[in-house]
């Protein structure tokens, strides 16, 4: 995990809100339909789990909007090297570039204007879709409109808007992503999928919820099998259908919380990798909404949380590339938890710009189990040479 790109993950996300506490018992998120097994696998399967469509049949569901994106006021346009705002300010009766005031850091904007001597604020965004230099920002009026200049430090990064809201996150993220899959572990199954099929819908992906595809296999409930038959053989099954999604693309897949979750076994993340994972994790601060370095109370007690169990290793989630923090869960704050992941994995593909190639590497090699340090070809993992890449 890159622990670093982690804890700066999330440090956007506006109010927190009082957490409501979770019941026990599993309550399943409604879905307008299930995802069914087709007759026709795309490889020869070891179990009736395996026959999982190929990826050249799956089609993400067409994005649909909780509610409609904020009117702008603004003209934005990204030049590659730079990216350029535009305001009207003609009916503000503003002269002079000597009324504007424009407060600028690497990451933030604060735009302001002297108008019939009131100070006025135009603009203020608190976290810029990515960082400027800010030593090189220009502004002048053209005619009736205030243009600020931003040079941008990473050139190739497309900014689909000036700030890192829900909209710009699910338009931009897809460009880092390149086609991986998203993987959403953790230890509540209805958390997990409920935040996945946020994502899928906002970035454009596939949501597959691998409890559905078990259910739907087996014709009966998660809960009846493991009653009936343990929680290990539910582990196992759901390691099968891993197997089979981890040739897909553009997918975001929920997988099984708690015990039954192959997630939460050491042993069985070698098709996880195949995806950048996500876990969400409900921290032992509580009282608030937590994100890792979020200015709230519980920020350093959740940071450091997050430090012992990814250095620990204590939990089988640590494996995950990202770590988000909730001190509880409020269906209604399903988008703001799936902003933080967007974020996340914003910062996490940004510190390493090679992770994604690598990961379709450890997906044409076969998911051999050699993640991260990857085997040449023709290595076997199931021979006795010790790995060359230790």
């Amino acid at each position: 995990m890159i622990e670093a790109a982690a804890m700066a993950a999330c440090s956007s996300i506006p109010l927190p809100f009082t957490a409501k506490a979770s019941p026990h018992p599993r309550s399943r998120v409604p879905s307008p339909r299930r995802l069914r097994l087709p007759a026709s696998p795309f490889r020869e399967p070891r179990s009736p789990f395996a026959a999982c469509p190929p990826a050249s049949r799956l089609r993400p569901r067409a994005s649909v909007s909780a509610s409609a994106a904020p009117s702008k006021d603004y003209e934005f346009t990204d030049g590659n090297g730079e990216v350029e705002l535009r305001l009207d300010i003609q009916k503000l009766g503003i002269e002079s570039s000597k009324d504007v005031f424009v407060d600028v850091d690497d990451t933030s904007l604060l735009i302001r204007a002297k108008s019939d001597g009131t100070l006025r604020t135009l603009m203020n965004v608190q976290t810029l879709f990515d960082r400027i230099k800010s030593s090189e920002t220009i502004w002048f009026i053209d005619e009736d409109q205030l243009v600020v200049n931003l040079k941008k430090v990473g050139q190739e990064l497309k900014w689909p808007d000036i700030d890192e809201s829900w909209e710009s996150l699910t338009s931009g993220i897809t460009q880092l992503l390149t086609g991986i899959s998203v993987h959403i572990v953790g230890d509540n199954t209805d958390i997990n999928e409920a935040v996945a099929k946020e994502i899928a819908e906002g970035i454009g992906y596939l949501p597959v919820c691998t409890s559905e595809l078990l259910e739907s296999a087996t014709e009966k409930s998660i809960d009846t099998w493991v009653a009936s038959e343990g929680v290990d053989s539910v582990a196992d099954a759901e390691s099968v259908v891993l197997e089979s999604l981890s040739s897909h693309v553009r997918t975001v897949v929920a997988t099984l919380g708690g015990k039954q979750g192959a997630a939460s076994r050491f042993d069985r993340w070698q098709y996880l990798h195949s995806g950048f994972t996500v876990w969400l994790s409900v921290s032992d601060a509580g009282g608030s909404f937590v994100w890792i370095s979020f200015g709230q109370t519980d920020e350093a007690t959740a940071r450091e949380e997050a430090r012992r169990s990814v250095s620990s290793g204590s939990v089988a989630y640590a494996k995950a590339d990202v770590v988000v923090k909730l001190g509880g869960w409020d269906p209604e704050y399903t988008r703001a938890v799936a902003q933080g992941c967007l974020v996340a994995l914003k910062q996490l593909t940004l510190a390493d710009k090679k992770l994604a190639g690598k990961k379709s590497l450890y997906i044409r090699l076969g998911c051999r189990g050699d993640w991260p340090n990857i085997e040449p070809p023709g290595w076997d993992p199931e021979s006795d040479a010790p790995p060359t890449n230790v």
